[in-house]
């Protein structure tokens, strides 16, 4: 990469907010612009120095992370947003995948598994600790709550086979690996896929993609 991945914190708990200032400085390839107990002024930070991913934490005193999440997504969408919480249920887990957040980590994962998930949110993946997968994967599948209904699209058979990987969580390097194609086709496909699910963000053709069956 060309620099390193510009990385902010926002988590009230000190302890933790240390640890995970601590382990970023270990990488020269991830560089920490902040780490902030609450995210009260964090469309103000994000005009100070924009970060490539931030770490954010669901409960904190004065704005939820949900709510954060959401606010910087309406203006930034290109910022990756990976959720560190202790709550693994499916009404905080929607909510965060509707506001924004491409990934959903709990904060008893390895640091090697959150250092990972940096990388990975960066490249176009999507980190999930395994049990929130199951639990993402449920709750789009239980038809009583969010029904699946064929739609129509005009989608390719290369573009049905991208999307469907990023629906697994794939990056785009790994997309372009299994499907013997370069990166910039990666990202042109991707661009087409977007236009035409009416959608401005991969969380969004993810989300699309599972609820409306198109996938």
């Amino acid at each position: 990469m060309s620099h390193p991945i510009k990385v902010a914190i926002f988590e009230d708990n000190a302890s933790l907010r240390d640890s995970l200032s601590t382990l970023i400085g270990l990488y020269p390839e991830i560089k920490l612009i902040g780490a902030f107990p609450d995210a009260s002024f964090i469309m103000e930070q994000m005009k100070l120095e924009k970060p490539d991913v931030i770490l954010m934490d669901i409960d904190m005193p004065f704005r939820s992370g949900i709510e954060a999440t959401r606010l910087v997504h309406s203006e930034y969408n290109d910022i990756k947003i990976i959720m560190l919480t202790v709550f693994d249920d499916d009404r905080k887990i929607f909510h965060s995948i509707c506001a924004g957040a491409v990934g959903y980590l709990l904060k008893k994962s390895d640091s090697s598994e959150i250092i990972e998930g940096i990388f990975k949110v960066y490249e176009g993946g999507a980190p999930i600790s395994p049990s929130i997968a199951l639990k993402i994967l449920n709750l789009f599948t239980k038809t009583n709550k969010f029904p699946v209904i064929k739609h129509e699209n005009n989608l390719s058979d290369r573009e049905m086979e991208i999307l469907s990987h990023l629906t697994k969580g794939l990056s785009y390097k790994m997309i372009a690996d299994s499907c013997n194609i370069s990166l910039d086709t990666v990202r042109f496909h991707i661009k087409h896929i977007y236009e035409k699910l009416h959608v401005h963000s991969m969380t969004e053709a993810v989300s699309k993609a599972l609820n409306e069956g198109i996938i």
